[in-house]
Order: C-alpha cells, then sequence, then structure tokens
C-alpha cells in the first residue's frame, strides 16, 4: 500500500531551480515503490463539482504571467489514463459525491510543476482532480478518503497546494521566515502528527494567523485531500520544511506510511 502525499509547488520558476527542497523532491520519487499511477489533486484546477481529467494526451496549461520565458516553453508529455479516470469516477459515486469527466483539461503548472521534479521522464500516466474551495474541510477529507482504495491498486496520490501561501505577503528581500507563517505551520505539524480531525476540520477557527496564512482555501485543500485519503492508516509525518521570501511554505508531509521498528 502506498502512502498518500501532500507537495507544495511552490511558484512556477520551482522546476528551473535548485536547493534543497527540490534535491528532496527528486529523492523521494526515488525512495517509494514506482506507481502505476499518478492521481493529483491541483489547487489550480478549480470547479464547483469534482472533475476527473480524462484527456488521453494532456495538454500544457502554463497559468501564470511574468516568469522566465524558459518556462513557457516546457513539455511535460505524460499520457491520461481513461481506465483510471473512469474507476476514480465509480469511487466518488459509490461515496455520493457528484463527479464528472472533463476530456479537455491538460496539465497545470501545479501538477506538472512538482512531477517534472520528481518524474522528468513522464513515463507515468497522471489523472488530474480539481478542487472545490467551496467545500469543507470535512467534505475535502471525505473525497479523499473515497480514494483510499487506489493506494491498494500502486497509485500514488498526491495533493498539490501550499500551506501558507498568501502572495501579498512575500518579501523577495527577505528570506528569513516570518513568525505568524512559521507558527501556523507549527500548529497544523502538531495536529496532523495526532491526526485530530476535530481541529483540522476547523482549521479556519482554530489555527493562530489563518487568515494571513490561507487567505483563500484552494491551496491548502489539496492537504486535507491526501489526508483523507490514508484515512485507514492515519500516520503523518513531516518529510520536508522551508520557507521561500519570507512567507512561502514548502513542505511536503507522507500520510499513511509504514510504522518505524
Amino acid at each position: 500500500m502506498l502512502p498518500t502525499f501532500f507537495v507544495a509547488h511552490g511558484t512556477p520558476s520551482l522546476v528551473i531551480e535548485q536547493h534543497a527542497y527540490t534535491e528532496f523532491l527528486q529523492k523521494l520519487a526515488r525512495s517509494i515503490p514506482i506507481p502505476k499511477a499518478i492521481v493529483l489533486f491541483s489547487a489550480h484546477w478549480e470547479s464547483g463539482v469534482q472533475k476527473i481529467s480524462a484527456a488521453i494526451q494532456p495538454e500544457m496549461i502554463y497559468d501564470f504571467k511574468g516568469f522566465s520565458e524558459k518556462l513557457y516553453s516546457m513539455e511535460y508529455p505524460a499520457k491520461g489514463d481513461l481506465t483510471l479516470s473512469l474507476h476514480i469516477e465509480q469511487l466518488f459515486l459509490e461515496e455520493g459525491i457528484r463527479c464528472e469527466l472533463d476530456d479537455e483539461r491538460g496539465l497545470d503548472h501545479g501538477a506538472w510543476a512538482p512531477l517534472m521534479i520528481m518524474y522528468p521522464d513522464a513515463q507515468i500516466p497522471v489523472v488530474v482532480l480539481s478542487v472545490n474551495p467551496r467545500l469543507t474541510a470535512e467534505e475535502h477529507y471525505r473525497i479523499g478518503a473515497a480514494l483510499g482504495p487506489l493506494r491498494d491498486e500502486g497509485v500514488l496520490i498526491l495533493g498539490s497546494g501550499g500551506t501558507v501561501h498568501n502572495l501579498r505577503r512575500l518579501d523577495r528581500n527577505n528570506p528569513v521566515p516570518q513568525v505568524w507563517a512559521v507558527e501556523f505551520d507549527e500548529w497544523l505539524a502538531e495536529q496532523l502528527e495526532t491526526w485530530n480531525l476535530e481541529a483540522l476540520i476547523r482549521y479556519d477557527e482554530r489555527a493562530p494567523n489563518v487568515r494571513e496564512a490561507v487567505p483563500t482555501p484552494e491551496h491548502f485543500v489539496p492537504l486535507l485531500l491526501a489526508l483523507g485519503a490514508a484515512d485507514t492508516t492515519r500516520r503523518a509525518k513531516l518529510l520536508h520544511h522551508s520557507f521561500q521570501m519570507g512567507t512561502l511554505s514548502l513542505c511536503c508531509w507522507m500520510f499513511g506510511g509504514k510504522k518505524r521498528h
């Protein structure tokens, strides 16, 4: 059974950067079995109904402006997996979760940026799932839990977003992590490590500095989705944590991994 992961995708330029976090992502991919397919919840695909990508050959989506020209010629030619998309649809329907297949959606940078670092050869099929920021945290957890059976089928489930993600509070001239950002991530770590669902589903009320750390929920909810997918093996471990530009949290959480003896 594969664990699930939440990976911060940082800025679009992450894919051309070289630092401790990108090195970590490369090593992470080599440390786990090669998955048969990857299912990824992307913070950059928002929809009112749960969407499931079903394109045979997803196209690249360059959903950003003002970055290096090199990024706009990036290609990640991973194929889709229609059989898996239909399987996911069935898993959702069995749990009463409304969903729709989308055979036109491509790969946004929330998907291709971390995947390009982790699996640069693009040989593993990828199915991307949308997020609905209007749902409650409890509903996100339930959506993730519906996909738990995929872990036994050799499918890697990733949530791609960011815990502290406030673009207005970035400070490009000050790499020192801001106190309020660190406090939020520390609170989150305590709740995840103890699998405190009561607190997590009410993070927007209980977490310190939540209005600054999570001004909008779309980047945070992929964590809840990845967490829910590991509901049957409730173990959480922080594998990497660093900051860029003072407030942009680059963290990776593993959920449902094996216990250490």
